[in-house]
């Protein structure tokens, strides 16, 4: 029997407690929360820790920085204390260490031509540190813009980028095209926010739940012999 590829699946940028449900109902593995002020979906530390207290077990809380004070970092953890940190802005190696806790590090490729100019391999060498490497598109302000980067700009298979243990891939997916993007680059996992929602922060049901099938249908066909 062929061994099952099981491809996790976050949830990112929920503002409401329907929308936790939902997501969890669904079948996702980590919820995301926003703390960076000027983003449409920004919630406080404490609006973070009383949607994540509805997660049910197994569910990861993720809280997502940008360029935050350790202040607002210790703020943010001490109301969701067993949450995974998401760094998506200029932290050096030091800052995202400095918290002591374990963290994904955001790299923002360049959409287009100039993501092929992004040297990914370094940057992977440099945050060897963070469980994972999550590749968004570098757009103007941070995350959730629905573009997306060049999946044939990198070498998925080489060891240092480790993609089906390390990377998550992000930046424009929905379910029309994350069946695809699994399937060139077999990451660990993806990493969805205005891909299911109805607008910024709100998210819709049908959209998750097709999210959700689409991942399913790739891990299937990845699994299955050729």
């Amino acid at each position: 029997m062929p061994t099952l590829h099981r491809t996790r699946i976050k949830i990112c940028g929920l503002t409401r407690e329907q929308d936790i449900e939902l997501a969890a109902q669904a079948g996702a593995d980590a919820i995301g929360f926003v703390l960076y002020e000027k983003s449409p979906r920004f919630v406080s530390p404490e609006r973070a820790g009383e949607l994540a207290a509805r997660l049910p077990a197994f569910v990861t809380p993720v809280l997502l920085f940008v360029n935050a004070s350790p202040e607002w970092i210790a703020r943010a953890t001490a109301a969701v204390p067993h949450a995974l940190l998401q760094f998506h802005g200029d932290e050096t190696p030091a800052d995202c260490l400095a918290s002591g806790r374990p963290f994904i590090r955001a790299a923002r490729v360049p959409p287009g031509p100039a993501g092929q100019g992004f040297d990914l391999l370094k940057y992977a060498q440099d945050y060897a540190s963070a469980q994972a490497l999550l590749l968004d598109a570098h757009v103007e302000g941070y995350g959730g813009s629905g573009q997306s980067f060049d999946w044939t700009a990198f070498p998925w298979s080489h060891p240092r980028l480790n993609a089906s243990s390390r990377l998550v891939l992000s930046g424009g997916l929905t379910p029309a095209n994350v069946t695809d993007g699994i399937r060139l680059v077999r990451p660990w996992a993806v990493d969805v926010s205005s891909g299911v929602e109805v607008s910024k922060g709100i998210k819709c049901a049908d959209k998750i739940q097709a999210f959700v099938a689409a991942v399913r249908a790739a891990d299937l066909s990845l699994s299955s012999p050729s």
